[in-house]
C-alpha cells in the first residue's frame, strides 16, 4: 500500500490514490486537476523516502470534485453577571479532492488510480429528471385528450 503526506492549508494530510479529502477551500474551479506540491514523505511497497522538509519534485495529484461548506459551529459567548451574550454560527468553506497520482523524484509514478475508481462529475443540466407516477399520469392524459 503506497501513501503520501502533503501539507496544505497549514495542516497535514496522508493520502493515498483514489482517496477523497476535505481541505480548506482552493480556488480553483470544480473538475480541474489540482497539483500538491509540498510533499514531507512517500512510501511505497519497497521503500520510504522523506524530504527535509519537502521532497523536491514530487508531486501529488488530485481533482476538484467540489466546493463545499462543513457543517455549522455554534460560537457562544458569555461573560458572567453582566448580562452579556453573543451567539453566532460559522461553516467553513471546504474543496473535495479526489487523489489521482502520487509522483515522486523525476517524475516517476509511485501510485495511480484506475480510470473506472475515478468519481465521475456530472453536469447539473444534463441530469434527467426522474419520471414519477404522479408526472406520468399526466402525460398519459394530455395524450388521451389529443
Amino acid at each position: 500500500m503506497s501513501f503520501a503526506i502533503i501539507e496544505t492549508g497549514g495542516k497535514q494530510y496522508k493520502v493515498s490514490p483514489s482517496e477523497i479529502l476535505k481541505v480548506e477551500k482552493l480556488n480553483i474551479s470544480k473538475g480541474k486537476k489540482v497539483e500538491f506540491k509540498k510533499v514531507l514523505l512517500i512510501k511505497d511497497d519497497k521503500n520510504v523516502e522523506v524530504g527535509s522538509p519537502t521532497i523536491d519534485g514530487a508531486i501529488v495529484e488530485g481533482l476538484l470534485l467540489d466546493n463545499i461548506k462543513d457543517k455549522k459551529i455554534i460560537v457562544f459567548k458569555k461573560r458572567r453577571r453582566q448580562n452579556s451574550r453573543k451567539r453566532y454560527g460559522h461553516r467553513q468553506p471546504l474543496s473535495k479532492i479526489q487523489i489521482t497520482k502520487i509522483l515522486s523524484k523525476g517524475g516517476k509514478i509511485v501510485s495511480e488510480v484506475k480510470p473506472e475508481k475515478l468519481k465521475l462529475l456530472k453536469d447539473k443540466k444534463s441530469d434527467k429528471k426522474l419520471i414519477t407516477k404522479k408526472t406520468a399520469d399526466k402525460n398519459i392524459k394530455k395524450e388521451i385528450k389529443k
